[in-house]
């Protein structure tokens, strides 16, 4: 397991942390008046994170049957050509998204407004984490890249799933931390969570556009890495 693998993953799961689900949805929570229910919102971000580590076993394994069927055609040259031009073409795509689609859904809006009313329970906010991580399944390109590297890196088992676990994580992390700072100084931090909230009503739309670009980025990477192992560094 290289260096640069695991760069990779944290870059990847960075990404991720800055999803509706991981961030937009946290930051409206702890934006609620009044005191914030710490259970609640731990409810919320351990079913995000349950839910992306059991998709990511899921693909892992099939994965792993797949490349062991396939019986190491997967570092072919034209399987790694093919994984270089669609991480070029992701890339080049990034460029052209103009971003309308990536918006919250009026579902997801009604159940944060369920959510952060104050006669809500956790079922309330564990059915908001799983609302919000199947609308983005379709979606969860970093992390489906990611899953990508650790597969076509032939780790053990036990590896893949403790990567995994850290992705998730790491993915929930900035979440933690915004928790962390709203308890400890809630002066201070409000003002910054109404302007985090605003840029990404402004700009979650367009989000997609340069998370296309770094998982693009990252495919075409590690497919030239292979390709040109003596050229490109790992």
């Amino acid at each position: 397991m290289s260096a640069g693998l695991l760069l990779s993953l944290a870059g990847l799961a960075l990404i991720d942390s800055t999803s509706i689900g991981t961030l937009f949805i946290p930051i409206w929570l702890l934006m609620a008046p009044g005191r914030i229910n710490v259970r609640r919102i731990l409810a919320y971000l351990g079913t995000i994170a349950v839910f992306y580590f059991v998709v990511g076993v899921l693909l892992a394994v099939g994965g792993t049957r797949i490349a062991s069927a396939l019986d190491g055609t997967l570092d072919s040259r034209p399987v790694l050509w093919t994984q270089l031009a669609l991480g070029v073409g992701l890339f080049a795509l990034s460029f052209r998204y103009d971003g309308k689609r990536r918006k919250a859904g009026g579902g997801v809006l009604r159940w944060r407004d369920r959510a952060t009313s104050g006669d809500s329970s956790v079922r309330w906010l564990v059915g908001l984490a799983l609302l919000a991580a199947l609308a983005e399944v379709a979606t969860m390109l970093p992390y489906l890249a990611a899953v990508g590297l650790m597969t076509t890196a032939e780790l053990p088992a036990a590896t893949t799933a403790a990567l995994l676990g850290g992705y998730c994580l790491v993915m929930v992390l900035p979440a933690v931390v915004l928790l962390g700072a709203r308890l400890a100084v809630p002066r201070l931090i409000e003002p910054l969570l109404a302007r985090l909230n605003e840029w990404i009503t402004k700009h979650a739309g367009g989000t997609l556009g340069w998370i296309l670009g770094i998982a693009g980025f990252l495919l075409a990477r590690d497919a030239a890495i292979r390709l040109w192992p003596g050229v490109i560094g790992g």
